[in-house]
């Protein structure tokens, strides 16, 4: 916003922790100006490419750091993009190595005269979440807010607190183009017009609101990617996604409840190693040809704490729920079935499932119940990634919700049919 149309409280606000911050070097633009300025607890920044976003959010983290007991967050989804040479935790280097703020590279911690502190850090997977736990932040900022799992980003609000002599405004901020798997979530919270709440803003920016880049040399390098993409970074356009053509978000239903009196299965996909793909356990049931996708856990961690989660998945549903999960090839396979059998899940109706085919194979028939309404989504909070996965599958960087609901109306489907052959076994002659 232009100067003129400020108000005094606004330009000695700015003025004050922007225009004479010693930690800010930066003029702000005029969209990061009105970022800057606002006063809701969650606003999120950015949507096409070249807007300044993540020096925005720097601006942001620091315009308090004169208050003592003031302490802000940073955070990316992996520690490489954290490190990444230009990203921001590199560019808080660049703005504060001649100041009188120390760094700490232990703690990826700015610590200012006044006390207060700027933390960089990340939610790879997650259990990251928890090393915030016994922590507080005035601040909390997520740069590429779409690379994030919306139960990550709701989860850090449980950090967002203050004192009462503590002066520093509660703030939630978030940059990012359209795109990734965050895309759904995070169009919902704050581009619809569903998700418009006195709490929450949205400040649209584009590269003609950054004086600092060269429109021109931009946009050609732009001008190279796939259509899809040149529209989510060139024009911030969020109604247009990179996607598979298996599922449609509008073909699940969304429940309350599912039919006691049906059958169901729990199907677990067992990742490989806790950096790489989630571990996913979907509990599907099924009555009269209709099926109901009760609950999804999921989570990327060690095996011990996999064990631990499918444990007490298993004692949640109870021993009427038989439990399939997908076994690997070779020994390690069977040998990772027997451990589950015999130590994990003693006393339950634990079966491997050898799979063929490739995942899209194995996800038609689920893709052809959903395309006729038939899998309805029990509301919970793992409803809006399942969607945000199966959206993008199989062209999503994760399909491991997909791969554990796949498994189970398979499982249910092969119950049909056993089924069925039991029943009209007795009337065949040969």
């Amino acid at each position: 916003m232009p100067p003129s149309k400020l108000t005094p409280s606004q330009k000695a606000a700015i003025h004050e922790t922007v225009l004479t911050n010693p930690y800010i070097p930066a003029k702000p633009t005029r969209k990061q100006l009105e970022f800057l300025l606002r006063e809701e607890r969650e606003v999120f920044y950015g949507g096409a490419a070249g807007g300044g976003k993540s020096v925005a959010l720097l601006m942001a983290a620091l315009q308090y750091v004169m208050l003592p007991g003031y302490a802000a967050l940073i955070l990316r989804r992996s520690y490489t993009d954290l490190s990444l040479p230009g990203a921001l935790m590199d560019a808080a280097k660049g703005w504060l190595a001649g100041t009188d703020a120390k760094w700490s590279e232990i703690g990826k911690t700015w610590t200012f005269p006044s006390g207060a502190t700027l933390t960089f850090g990340y939610l790879e997977t997650d259990m990251d979440k928890y090393r915030y736990q016994s922590t507080e932040f005035q601040f909390i900022a997520f740069d590429e807010l779409t690379q994030f799992e919306e139960e990550q980003y709701l989860y850090l609000f449980s950090r967002l607190r203050r004192t009462d002599d503590n002066p520093a405004p509660l703030r939630v901020r978030g940059a990012s183009n359209p795109g990734n798997i965050g895309h759904q979530w995070v169009k919902a919270r704050f581009i619809e017009p569903a998700g418009v709440s006195p709490e929450r803003a949205y400040v649209p920016a584009s590269l003609d609101d950054n004086p600092y880049l060269s429109r021109d040399e931009y946009t050609q390098s732009l001008q190279l990617l796939d259509a899809v993409t040149q529209a989510q970074l060139l024009r911030g356009d969020w109604d247009i996604q990179t996607g598979g053509n298996l599922f449609k978000p509008q073909w699940f239903p969304l429940v309350n409840d599912w039919p006691k009196g049906a059958r169901s299965v729990r199907y677990w996909d067992l990742a490989a190693t806790e950096k790489g793909d989630w571990t996913a356990g979907a509990r599907v049931a099924e009555l009269g040809g209709r099926y109901w996708v009760v609950d999804i856990r999921r989570l990327r961690a060690t095996p011990r704490e996999v064990e631990q989660l499918v444990r007490q998945t298993a004692d949640l549903d109870g021993t009427n729920v038989p439990i399939h999960i997908e076994q690997e090839p070779g020994s390690s396979g069977v040998n990772t079935i027997s451990h589950y059998q015999r130590s994990v899940l003693a006393g339950y109706a634990v079966y491997p499932d050898r799979v063929t085919g490739s995942k899209v194979e194995r996800a038609g028939p689920a893709s052809s119940a959903a395309q006729a309404g038939n899998i309805s989504l029990v509301n919970g909070p793992w409803v809006r990634a399942f969607i945000d996965e199966a959206s993008l599958f199989p062209e999503g960087p994760h399909d491991d919700m997909v791969d554990a609901v796949s498994g189970a109306l398979g499982k249910l489907g092969q119950g049909n049919s056993d089924r069925f052959l039991t029943m009209h076994s007795g009337k065949v002659r040969g």
